[in-house]
């Protein structure tokens, strides 16, 4: 097992997008010369004072590529601290090489497991323990005082293994949300085709039956196969775009809809009042945007009965227009936590961009939380609508 776990330690890729540099970079940089300018000017005791000065410089300047190049930063700082403890080792007198804004090292020990490759950590770990490790045997130090700045040196790397792993496993976590979605819709595909199909058949066997005595009822029956045919093309267009191939099992089960919102919106207990409005055409929905309505509505009735502090009041309006449908849901009462989105809300944001629309969460102006939803009605020929203006 434990080879096991090393060769997934090995072959473990770099995280995704790391950023090349940000503003805090140049910030830690100016910071880091600034403090080289200040200690070299007043610090007396220090050895060989151009070259700990030169060097102090060359470690201020290899963070800027910490995250893009973590074991070559890792190498080229640490492989300098083993060349100048060596020299020293040898030099008149033996003393340590080096300024104490150096510290700005433990920055490369933080990115190195953060932003690495599992070959790079493994490898730039060799090179920091290395380091360590002669530091602590050449310096006329205590037992103690050497593992306490061991621990120190390392440090910084486990935090960065740390936060690797909690940012990984949320992204796992919403990948999982966007699957489950994604087969929700496929299972909603698979009853929209299944209930066309059926009406296609049932409408191509009557017509069948009568073409020998009725033509004219023929040819209707042609028609209503066309129909059929078209508004099943434009479901699966609605729907199947950005879905995965994957194997997802059909649950026949018809889904929750706009006709299922007054039965929604009785919460039980009656601590909110749920004032619900439904305005335009909502009868002639597609059934991808009819399930999507009714989950938005259902989560963020949800989220108002666990995290609205106070709240007595729920406003759900849904309203069909030519093009769009748009859903809004705003409660009265306050949230407790940062405000991050949810798993909830991550589904649905990725629901409503597979059809084609879009949602938006957030505090209100006031107070309260708003759910603002816009979903096409249909697809249009370009499979693309222009948002109207407002």
């Amino acid at each position: 097992m434990l080879r096991d776990d090393l060769r997934t330690l090995w072959t473990e890729p770099r995280p995704p997008d790391a950023p090349a540099r940000v503003w805090r970079d140049w910030a830690l940089l100016a910071a880091g010369l600034v403090g080289v300018v200040l200690e070299a000017t007043l610090r007396e005791n220090v050895v060989w004072r151009p070259v700990a000065v030169v060097f102090a410089v060359w470690l201020c300047v290899l963070p800027l590529w910490r995250r893009t190049r973590p074991l070559t930063t890792v190498v080229l700082a640490f492989g300098g601290m083993i060349v100048l403890q060596v020299v020293s080792l040898v030099a008149t007198p033996r003393a340590p090489v080096g300024l104490y804004v150096g510290a700005v090292v433990l920055l490369l020990v933080y990115a190195l497991p953060r932003w690495g490759s599992g070959r790079e950590i493994v490898l730039g770990g060799a090179v920091i323990l290395a380091a360590g490790a002669l530091c602590s045997v050449t310096d006329e130090t205590p037992v103690v005082e050497n593992v306490v700045g061991f621990v120190f040196l390392l440090l910084p790397g486990v935090v960065g293994a740390a936060v690797r792993f909690r940012v990984t496993a949320r992204e796992r976590q919403l990948e999982q949300v966007r699957s489950r979605e994604r087969e929700q819709l496929a299972r909603e595909l698979h009853d929209t085709v299944a209930h066309h199909v059926s009406a296609m058949v049932i409408i191509a066997q009557a017509g069948r039956v009568l073409a020998g005595t009725d033509p004219s009822a023929a040819v209707e029956a042609l028609e209503g196969v066309e129909e059929e045919g078209a508004r099943t093309l434009e479901e699966m267009r609605a729907m199947v775009a950005a879905l995965r191939d994957r194997g997802v099992g059909a649950q026949l089960a018809p889904p929750a809809g706009v006709a299922d919102l007054e039965r929604l919106v009785r919460t039980p207990g009656g601590r909110l009042r749920v004032d619900l409005g439904l305005h335009g055409e909502l009868d002639t929905l597609p059934p991808a945007v009819d399930a999507a309505v009714y989950r938005i509505v259902q989560e963020s009735v949800t989220n108002a009965l666990r995290h609205a502090v106070d709240a007595t009041e729920l406003v759900v309006r849904v309203a069909a227009e030519r093009h769009w449908v748009r859903v809004s849901v705003r409660d009265n009462g306050r949230r407790t936590g940062r405000g991050r989105d949810g798993y909830g809300l991550t589904g649905l944001r990725e629901r409503a961009t597979l059809i084609g629309g879009t949602l938006r969460a957030g505090p209100g102006t006031d107070r309260g939380w708003h759910v603002e939803a816009e979903l096409p009605r249909a697809r249009s020929e370009s499979g693309v609508h222009t948002r109207p203006r407002r």
